[in-house]
């Protein structure tokens, strides 16, 4: 059971990029604010959403930039980062009512079970919208790229012995072991976000 969605390209990224923002401190920490961004870029494409405030059917470098300067008042990179789902549900919902926009919005805490999680991401995928998701640390050091990072899920690939997922982050995109993602070995955990249009 496979299923891939679509997504988007400006220039030749495969998505947004945190490290075309001008400042450090987005750069550095301006993970949240870049996925809110691709996600609402995402929604205006396929679900007619309209939460992106630029050309939907020109997307550029620029003009992105511009919009992840909109959004960072919103998921702005801080002092542990945003690291609660909570703080960026409170983040996107505030950015989508100051244009004027309702989403619905929901959670997959860390300390959930990784059955939860996969079904509720299968559903999220099956129903058109990638998720965004948010590792903390992590004893698997395959990981280490993704450690205290939010990054898009935008597809699934589920066999008898493992359940992979697309990762979308830097441009690219990477298939992970997503029980092995999910089970980060630490009490503290992440979690994934579901965001529909309404």
């Amino acid at each position: 059971m496979k299923k891939e969605l679509p997504h988007f390209y400006i220039n030749n990224s495969y998505g947004g990029n945190q490290q075309w923002f001008s400042e450090l401190s987005m750069r550095l920490g301006g993970c949240a604010a870049e996925t809110a961004c691709d996600i609402c870029i995402y929604l205006s494409l396929y679900k007619e959403a309209d939460l992106y405030p630029h050309d939907i059917k020109s997307l550029n470098k620029a003009d992105y930039i511009r919009f992840a300067t909109q959004m960072k008042p919103f998921l702005h990179p801080r002092m542990g980062g945003i690291d609660k789902l909570s703080t960026y549900v409170n983040g996107f919902t505030e950015y989508a009512s100051s244009i004027g926009k309702n989403v619905s919005i929901s959670c997959v805490e860390g300390f959930q079970s990784f059955e939860t999680a996969l079904q509720t991401l299968v559903e999220q995928i099956n129903g058109g919208v990638p998720a965004a998701f948010l590792c903390l640390k992590h004893k698997n050091k395959s990981f280490r790229d993704y450690k205290w990072h939010w990054f898009l899920i935008n597809g699934y690939d589920i066999s008898e012995n493992r359940a992979l997922v697309k990762a979308v982050t830097y441009s690219s995109f990477e298939w992970l072991d997503f029980e092995k993602l999910w089970n980060s070995g630490y009490e503290r955990k992440g979690g994934m976000v579901i965001i529909e249009a309404q």
